[in-house]
C-alpha cells in the first residue's frame, strides 16, 4: 500500500488537486485554460498558428504539476549570476534547455535569416521614401516606452512593452530577452496575438485618419529594379546599421544574409533551406521555449494586462504615425502618395501591406496598392531591428 500511496503522490492528479486546495493552487488551472484559449484563436481562428500553437503548448507544459519541464527558479539564479549554462543543462529539463537558444538570442537571429531569404527588397529601393514611412511607423515604440515608464515599469522592462509597436514577434523576443527576460512570456503572447489581428485593429485608424478621396489616390508604377541594386543594398544596409546601431548588427546582419542568399542566385540551396527547413525549425523551438516562461507566476497578475493595453496602443499609434507621416509628405511632393500605404510600416509582414490594399480598393477598385505597400512594410522590418538596438544600447 506504501508503494501505491509513493505512485499516487506522484502523479500530476495528485499534485494538482493538492495544489488547488493550496493557496495559489487555482492558478496553474487558470494557465491551462488560457493555454487551451490560445490553441483555440491558432487552430480555429488562425491566429499565427505557426508560432502561437508552440507558444500555447508550451504554456500548458510548463504549468502541468509534476512534469518538471522548466524551472524558473534557475534562471532566477542564472540572472543573480549564481549557476551558469553548464548548471542548467545538467539540473535542467527539456525546456529549460530549449530557452538557452532564446536567452542567447540564437532562435530570434535564426528567424531573421528565414525572414531575409524570402523578403523582396525591391518596393523598398525603388521608392526610397518608403523608409521614411517604416521609421514613422516605429515612432508607437518610443511614446508607449514613455507612457510604461510613466506607469511604474522599470526602463528595461517599458523598452520590452513598447517594441511590441513593431509588430516584429522575433523582435520583441530578442529585445525582451537582453533586457527584461521576466516578461518574455506576455510579452511574446502580445506581440504575436496583435500580429495576428492586423487586419482588425488597423482599418478603423486607416479610415479615421484619411478621407476617401485619399484613400482612392492612385500612385506611379515602380520602377524595375536591377540585380545590381538588389545585390549591393543587404551588404550596405550591413555596414551602414553595423555602424551607426551597433546593437542592432545581429539582427540586421542576419536578415540581410538571407537576403543576399536569395538575391545573389548563386546559393540556392542555402536560400531554399533557410526558407524552409531552418525557419520552421527554430520556429518550433522558439514557440515552445517562449511558452514555457509564462509560468502561473510571471503570467496572472495586473502587469500582464498593462503589457496587453499599452501593446495595442503601441500598435495603434505606429500605425497612426505611418498613416500622418504619409499626409504630411504629400504636402511637399508632386507624385502624390496614398497614405494608407503609411500604415504598412509596422514589420507585419505581409499582412500589413495587404490591409493596405484592401482598404484602398474599397475606395478605389481600380487601385493596386500592394506593390507600394510592401516598401514600407518591408521597411518596417529593417525599423523595428533599428529600434530595438536602440533600446538595447540604452537600457542593456
Amino acid at each position: 500500500m506504501e508503494a501505491i500511496w509513493n505512485f499516487i503522490e506522484q502523479t500530476g492528479f495528485y499534485m494538482l488537486i493538492s495544489g488547488f486546495m493550496a493557496d495559489g493552487g487555482w492558478k496553474y488551472l487558470v494557465m491551462m485554460l488560457v493555454s487551451f484559449i490560445l490553441l483555440y484563436l491558432a487552430i480555429v481562428k488562425k491566429f499565427e498558428p505557426l508560432l502561437l500553437i508552440g507558444i500555447a503548448f508550451g504554456m500548458l507544459l510548463t504549468n502541468l504539476p509534476g512534469a518538471e519541464m522548466y524551472h524558473s527558479e534557475l534562471w532566477t539564479q542564472f540572472m543573480n549570476g549564481e549557476i551558469g549554462y553548464g548548471t542548467i543543462m545538467h539540473d535542467g529539463g527539456l525546456l529549460d534547455i530549449l530557452y538557452i537558444g532564446v536567452k542567447t538570442c540564437v532562435y530570434p537571429c535564426l528567424i531573421f535569416v528565414g525572414i531575409g531569404a524570402m523578403t523582396d527588397f525591391g518596393p523598398l529601393i525603388s521608392n526610397p521614401k518608403s523608409l521614411i514611412l517604416g521609421a514613422a511607423a516605429q515612432v508607437g515604440i518610443f511614446i508607449t516606452f514613455l507612457g510604461c515608464v510613466y506607469l511604474g515599469f522599470p526602463q528595461e522592462a517599458a523598452a520590452s512593452i513598447g517594441i511590441i509597436g513593431g509588430a516584429d514577434g522575433p523582435t520583441a523576443i530578442y529585445t525582451t530577452s537582453k533586457l527584461f527576460p521576466d516578461l518574455l512570456g506576455p510579452i511574446a503572447v502580445a506581440a504575436y496575438s496583435y500580429m495576428a489581428l492586423v487586419p482588425v485593429i488597423q482599418p478603423p485608424i486607416m479610415r479615421l485618419l484619411t478621407t476617401k478621396k485619399e484613400r482612392a489616390i492612385v500612385m506611379k508604377p515602380l520602377r524595375e529594379v536591377s540585380k545590381r541594386e538588389k545585390i549591393l543594398f543587404p551588404i550596405i544596409v550591413t555596414v551602414f546599421v553595423a555602424l551607426l546601431v551597433p546593437s542592432a548588427t545581429p539582427l540586421v546582419g542576419c536578415l540581410m544574409l538571407g537576403n543576399l542568399w536569395k538575391e545573389s542566385g548563386v546559393a540556392e540551396r542555402l536560400c531554399k533551406t533557410a526558407q524552409n527547413e531552418l525557419l520552421n525549425i527554430v520556429t518550433i523551438f522558439l514557440g515552445i521555449s517562449v511558452g514555457a516562461t509564462a509560468t502561473a507566476e510571471s503570467f496572472l497578475n495586473l502587469q500582464t494586462l498593462k503589457i496587453l493595453a499599452m501593446g495595442i496602443v503601441a500598435f495603434g499609434i505606429g500605425t497612426g504615425c505611418g498613416v500622418l507621416l504619409a499626409k504630411l509628405m504629400n504636402l511637399f511632393t508632386k507624385n502624390k502618395i496614398n497614405p494608407l500605404i503609411g500604415s504598412a510600416g509596422v514589420s507585419a509582414v505581409p499582412m500589413a501591406a495587404r490591409v493596405s490594399q484592401a482598404e484602398g480598393q474599397k475606395a478605389n477598385p481600380s487601385n493596386f496598392l500592394l506593390m507600394h505597400a510592401m516598401g514600407p512594410n518591408v521597411a518596417g522590418v529593417i525599423g523595428s531591428a533599428i529600434a530595438a538596438g536602440v533600446l538595447i544600447a540604452l537600457f542593456g
